[in-house]
């Protein structure tokens, strides 16, 4: 099916806005973009799509199941493809840096803590914030000199 089919199917209209947006989560290295990096990335390929455009498409991808919203420390919304599986998040508080991960073993211990409580989860995220690699490497070396 393509992006147009796909969006008329879930009752959004496939107008430009929305196909340069969609397909920008589907081709962009980062996985996890806000707001003002979709119009940085869209301003770059000399897109005429204002902040405000792109703010209402974001909400409505959303709304329709297309995008997953994220709340990290910075404060800002990020966006990734809603892509069916869960996973969570490893966040480097220095560079923005986000790392996704999935661990059985953690997703078993969080239903047995829960199940203890007498509490059935629906859904969850769990976001681990600390440093990268390359901002500790890069933090260590600062040091040495």
């Amino acid at each position: 099916m393509n992006k147009a089919s796909h969006l008329k199917g879930i009752g959004l209209k496939a107008t430009g806005p929305r196909l340069r947006i969609l397909d920008l989560f589907e081709t962009s290295s980062d996985r996890h973009l806000s707001a003002e990096d979709v119009y940085k990335k869209l301003l770059a390929e000399d897109a005429d799509i204002g902040l405000a455009t792109i703010y209402r498409v974001l909400t409505q991808f959303e709304q329709a199941g297309i995008l997953v919203r994220h709340h990290f420390e910075s404060g800002k919304a990020v966006y990734e493809l809603n892509e069916g599986g869960h996973h969570d998040h490893m966040v480097c508080y220095r560079c923005g840096k986000v790392t996704e991960f999935f661990d059985p073993q953690i997703e078993e211990l969080q239903n047995r803590i829960a199940a203890a409580h007498g509490f059935t989860i629906q859904e969850h995220s769990l976001y681990l914030y600390g440093e990268c690699s390359e901002c500790a490497s890069a933090e260590h070396k600062t040091y040495r000199r």
